[in-house]
């Protein structure tokens, strides 16, 4: 069964960097194409970043890109979120997702969804 285990959340200060883990157990994660979703307060959930396969190809929400950047590592079955410039309207509960056939866009309905993390971005 595929699990997906979110970390790395907190309270960070505006202009601080983050990164945020996820940990897929149940299958090799070279089966997945993967990415990161957020839900904010009152918000409905949006895509914020996703990574092929192999990792060849990476694609990101227009408020994150240039501050965020993702990347897998195969050997231990993670994916990472570094967040760098954190504005305070990245504050939401951060998914990891995954997919076996698409890479994760905002269009997508990913096949695997983990429980989340929080990020709060206050000063």
């Amino acid at each position: 069964q595929v699990q997906l285990v979110e970390s790395g959340g907190g309270l960070m200060q505006p202009g601080s960097s983050l990164r945020l883990s996820c940990k897929l157990s149940g299958a090799p994660l070279g089966l997945f194409a993967m990415g990161w979703f957020r839900q904010a307060p009152g918000k409905e959930r949006e895509f914020v970043a996703s990574i092929s396969w192999n990792g060849g190809a990476t694609y990101f929400e227009d408020s994150v890109k240039g501050r965020f950047t993702i990347s897998r590592e195969h050997a231990w079955n993670m994916m990472y979120l570094q967040m760098n410039s954190l504005k305070p309207e990245d504050t939401a509960v951060y998914y990891c997702v995954a997919d076996r056939t698409t890479i994760p866009q905002a269009t997508t309905s990913p096949q695997y969804w983990g429980q989340g993390t929080q990020v709060t971005v206050s000063s």
